[in-house]
């Protein structure tokens, strides 16, 4: 039986590259650069699958001159902004992604981002490594205490749930917004708000974990921020667009926000040269769900949703 034509258009796990090429007639170039629109728009006509990163858009544009031979879009993501679902449904083409097995290393580094950005660790790092450190006193590099504080999350999916419970470890004081509330069980003593500005203000550490939206785009703009109580940390594991940077910028050097911690910009790669200049901005180049154990996951995950399909069954993550 001729196996089906896939395209992995980056560079996965070995495990995931080494089960798929046993599964599957696999395409894929080591060179691990992103796929244009040109790209995908090619391969359509080549593959029967493709599973693409959050690297590859799926506009309305793109998808309109897709090859009617591929017939499945298997993220290896949790977040499907880079895909215009209505038209890939309108297509015929089945799309999947990857929930349920990211969130903890992304609440991990959510976690290290808010602890590096509550205690000075750029700044820090900078004046231990470049041999300056020549002074010390009690009023040295005193940071954000996390311990006891008030922490809000916006978006309590598996990320955010996961990062509760982390918190509850620094005994923090748990509050968040949600599209609706969670259950007794998963709220687990958290404090529900449904009005944004009433969290905020609840907030003296703010992280953000819910989709990327048009109604979240820009979600912490100059008044959201100014709404947060003064010294607040910010920390975005999301997407860079649910804040808008300028306005964060201007916040930070009023010194209304103390400090942020951002693992995504709007623009990637590259981020944004203007947070360079502070210190107080720790920033990591979007890497939250980047452990080996995740990265296997995430792969099995999309190559899961794959077997399903060539089997005939509706894909476990179908969307």
């Amino acid at each position: 039986m001729t196996k089906p034509t896939l395209w992995i258009t980056r560079t996965l796990s070995d495990a995931t590259l080494e089960r798929a090429q046993r599964d599957y007639s696999v395409i894929w170039d080591p060179a691990d650069r992103p796929g244009t629109a040109e790209d995908i728009i090619e391969m359509s006509a080549k593959v029967d699958a493709i599973i693409p990163c959050h690297s590859e858009y799926f506009s309305a544009q793109v998808v309109g001159q897709l090859g009617p031979r591929l017939r499945i879009v298997a993220n290896h993501s949790v977040g499907v902004d880079h895909c215009d679902l209505d038209a890939l449904k309108a297509k015929g083409i089945v799309v999947t992604n990857t929930p349920g097995v990211l969130s903890d290393a992304t609440a991990e580094l959510a976690m290290m981002l808010m602890l590096a950005a509550a205690r000075h660790a750029v700044q820090g790092d900078r004046i231990v490594r470049s041999g300056a450190w020549d002074f010390w006193s009690p009023a040295f590099l005193v940071g954000k205490q996390v311990t006891g504080a008030r922490l809000g999350i916006i978006g309590m999916g598996g990320v955010g749930r996961s990062f509760a419970r982390k918190a509850q470890g620094f005994d923090m004081e748990i509050h968040y917004h949600n599209r609706s509330r969670l259950d007794a069980d998963e709220e687990a003593g958290a404090t529900y708000h449904a009005d944004l500005d009433s969290l905020l203000a609840a907030s003296d550490f703010l992280t953000l974990h819910c989709p990327a939206t048009p109604q979240t785009v820009n979600l912490m703009n100059a008044e959201r921020l100014a709404r947060l109580p003064k010294g607040a940390v910010i920390v975005n594991t999301a997407r860079g667009n649910l804040i808008n940077e300028s306005a964060l910028i201007a916040a930070i050097e009023s010194g209304h926000i103390g400090a942020a911690g951002l693992d995504c910009f709007v623009a990637e790669p590259g981020g944004n040269p203007a947070f360079a200049v502070h210190e107080n901005i720790v920033m990591m180049p979007h890497v939250g769900s980047a452990t080996v154990k995740t990265r296997d996951a995430m792969g099995f995950k999309a190559l899961d949703n794959l077997d399903a399909f060539f089997r005939g069954e509706t894909p476990p993550d179908r969307l």
